[in-house]
């Protein structure tokens, strides 16, 4: 591919460089921002190229390789969400939300089946030479949708491992449901220990707002269940404020940012939940005005599949997202349907 290291540097590194400094610094910027998730693929596909040049008249082989091995992903990909989608039916329950990873094998499953179908039709195999466009549409329109919530995946997980400071005035936790109506379940106790782990190591201590009303099946509200945790675990009282108001992701932000506008002094904020949850609480943080960092919580693993495509098809019916989206998939699948059509 490039005669000379020194070659592949001058060509390929400039752009290697701009896309990841353009990355980053948009990541730390705007986070919530879904285009930054777009950027990281193409910074990975441009750091493929970038190594390949080093492997000299091996670059080929070593792209090949890389080409494999994105193939034998995306392949196991639709395995991979049908276990976990009977895993979660069998350690949850059968509901829709458990549902979805298992209903987003199949659709995926389904398309790379057609996919390959379709290239054995243009390859001359008997009996596959009649699949025509209708089957192009759908391969088309499984590689678009998966490259969507692709991107999500990944950009999720790359704004876990950003470097963050470890400096806050306030930390806001986002309640979820309670065993029993009044324990805490794994899933929010993970949270609440990682707002107690922040606390430890801030040198000046930041307020800890717990934040979640009390649902119709719980005996008191999230944000005490919560606070009652954080004492027990030597958190002093004056340092927990509690917001037990809110009934949503966007109202807990807005009740905790009041709280914490009411307030003299810095406002730095990291804002805690599950680490699926974080770009969403995030997009909805830069709606209300609250400037925050956002740091995710581990959940089981098991979970994470499931949990990580509830939130793109929240973030998905956004209205914003839903018309670039849709958008993009005319155009992207406009020559197939022209071809149908025509």
């Amino acid at each position: 591919m490039f005669d000379t290291f020194i070659e592949n540097i001058q060509v390929v590194g400039p752009v290697f460089a701009f896309v990841w400094i353009l990355t980053i610094v948009l990541t730390v910027w705007r986070p919530q921002m879904y285009f930054n998730s777009i950027l990281l693929i193409i910074a990975i596909f441009v750091t493929m190229i970038f190594l390949g040049g080093f492997f000299g008249d091996g670059a080929g082989v070593f792209l090949l390789v890389c080409f494999i091995i994105v193939m034998i992903a995306l392949f196991l990909v639709p395995v991979m969400l049908i276990i976990n989608g009977i895993v979660m039916i069998k350690n949850e329950s059968v509901c829709a939300a458990h549902l979805l990873s298992l209903g987003l094998g199949i659709f995926v499953g389904i398309g790379e089946i057609a996919t390959v179908l379709y290239v054995l039709g243009l390859s001359g195999f008997a009996g596959f030479e009649s699949l025509g466009l209708w089957n192009l549409f759908l391969v088309f329109t499984v590689f678009y949708f998966s490259c969507l919530v692709l991107s999500f995946v990944i950009y999720s997980i790359f704004i876990q491992h950003m470097p963050h400071r470890m400096t806050f005035n306030y930390v806001i936790i986002h309640g979820a449901g309670l065993a029993g109506g009044e324990a805490l379940t794994k899933l929010l106790s993970n949270r609440v220990d990682k707002a107690i782990e922040i606390f430890e190591k801030c040198k000046v201590k930041p307020v800890i707002i717990p934040s979640g009303g009390r649902g119709d099946d719980e005996k008191i509200s999230e944000a005490q269940a919560m606070k009652n945790y954080l004492l027990e675990h030597g958190i002093p009282e004056e340092s927990i404020i509690l917001e037990d108001e809110s009934a949503t992701t966007e109202e807990n932000l807005k009740n905790s940012k009041d709280i914490i506008d009411s307030r003299e002094g810095k406002k730095r904020t990291a804002l805690i939940s599950s680490n699926y949850h974080i770009y969403r609480c995030l997009k909805l943080a830069k709606k209300i005005g609250l400037d925050c960092i956002g740091i995710g919580a581990g959940v089981a693993p098991y979970y994470w599949p499931s949990a990580l495509i509830r939130e793109f098809v929240a973030v998905f019916l956004t209205r914003s997202f839903f018309i670039w989206a849709m958008i993009g998939y005319l155009l992207f699948t406009g020559p197939v349907l022209y071809g149908i059509f025509s």
